[in-house]
């Protein structure tokens, strides 16, 4: 299962640490033993990822609580 974020205004975020504009990129989330694909911002130099707000109260929370009701 591959996860879409909305990252529409995601183009203006760069790295707090390395000061380098973010690239989508396709990261793996995990949670509980269960990895989803996720095209997400990250920083090309350090690697740090950006969650938007958007995705971890939304669709992010929704899989946590049905993994965690499981």
């Amino acid at each position: 299962m591959t996860t879409h974020a909305d990252l529409a205004d995601s183009h203006d975020w760069v790295c707090g640490r390395c000061n380098c504009a973010l690239e989508i990129k396709k990261v793996n989330v995990s949670y509980m033993g269960s990895s989803f694909p996720v095209d997400l911002p990250i920083c090309p130099q350090c690697g740090q990822v950006f969650v938007p707000e958007a995705l971890a109260t939304g669709k992010m929370a929704q899989v946590e609580q049905t993994l965690e009701d499981k």
